[in-house]
């Protein structure tokens, strides 16, 4: 194998298929054995947070998307990183995509009453964390070094809590 072909994070599985999937099975696990513990909070209430918590992952998320691709490097994992990206969004977290991704599962969660979805995140996040997000960073310090570590210790891996 050339080191072009494996010049990438390696992850487990394509990232948007995590909450993509996540969702999914949030709604048919609600729908097949209902919990019944966000419809008893007042729908109005339930669909402005959980809208608002979407918008704002969704503005987070694609703050990250649209950063990297300004920043002319690579957004998808199974193409290698050109530089690291450390302005805008990413002087705040180094996992922006997924960060917001995550508030607008729990958006969706809240929104549309899905208990389900909210116990989903567990394993959901296991997942982003174990076999998407460390594998990344082992390849960035691989191919990046100092660089990369300087600036894992400027900024947390999620909004507040550095790892």
């Amino acid at each position: 194998m050339s080191e072009q072909a494996s010049d990438h994070s390696n992850v487990v599985v394509f990232p948007p298929v995590v909450p993509i999937v996540t969702i999914a099975l949030g709604f048919a696990l609600q729908r097949l054995l209902p919990l019944g513990v966000l419809v008893h909070f007042d729908q109005f209430d339930r669909v402005v947070i959980g809208l608002g918590l979407f918008v704002i992952g969704a503005l987070i998320s694609s703050s990250g998307s649209v950063t990297l691709a300004c920043s002319a490097t690579n957004i998808l994992p199974s193409r290698p990183t050109l530089k690291i990206v450390s302005n805008g969004i990413y002087g705040w977290t180094r996992n922006p995509i997924y960060v917001g991704g995550s508030f607008a599962m729990v958006g969706v969660a809240v929104a549309f009453a899905l208990d389900w979805l909210v116990l989903l995140q567990v394993p959901a996040h296991l997942i982003l964390h174990y076999g998407i997000i460390r594998r990344e960073e082992r390849y960035l310090e691989q191919k990046f070094g100092d660089e990369y570590r300087s600036y894992k210790a400027r900024v947390p891996r999620y909004l507040l809590i550095n790892g």
